[in-house]
């Protein structure tokens, strides 16, 4: 009877739980997955294309390629901050807005790859949890809160045939 009961119980906590939408988890994932690399990106920049000297010190001086044993220096290592810095940037707007969704997460997901080659012990408090946010938002999309929703219902009313907006 109490098992029976405890059953109950749980099965109707499962439904309740399996009711919260689904675009509200993958808009939480897109903003959890934006905000660190927009803080960090913020710290690359001086100004409008402008590298900060701690960015370029960082790749210059610092930051290594862990590969096969050995710390390899970046190859163009201002390259590597300029396009670091600006994917830092321009994935989280992305994400938030929920543009491109599957892409921008794909570009994370590629730059956790690098950053876990260059900081190696974050792989279980930052690089995992950055990695599999990615993958989620990869595989299920942005969600119906998300400007790729929006393009998508637009895309499906439009004209079909060559048609142009006036029907001729």
């Amino acid at each position: 009877m109490l098992v029976e009961q405890f059953g109950r119980l749980y099965r109707a906590g499962d439904r309740l739980l399996g009711a919260i939408p689904h675009s509200l988890s993958q808009l939480a994932l897109r903003v959890a997955l934006a905000i660190p690399f927009w803080r960090s990106g913020m710290t690359k920049w001086d100004g409008f294309l402008n590298l900060s000297a701690g960015a370029r010190y960082l790749f210059e001086q610092e930051f290594k390629l862990h590969l096969a044993g050995e710390a390899i220096a970046y190859p163009f290592p201002l390259v590597a901050a300029f396009l670091a810095g600006t994917g830092e940037v321009v994935l989280p707007v992305l994400l938030v807005l929920g543009l491109f969704t599957r892409y921008a997460a794909l570009g994370i997901l590629l730059m956790t790859i690098v950053i876990q080659l260059t900081v190696p012990d974050g792989w279980l408090n930052f690089h995992l949890p950055w990695a599999a946010m990615a993958l989620a938002l990869m595989a299920f999309g942005g969600g119906r809160l998300s400007v790729d929703a929006v393009l998508a219902w637009r895309l499906e009313r439009a004209p079909r045939g060559g048609a142009t907006a006036t029907g001729r």
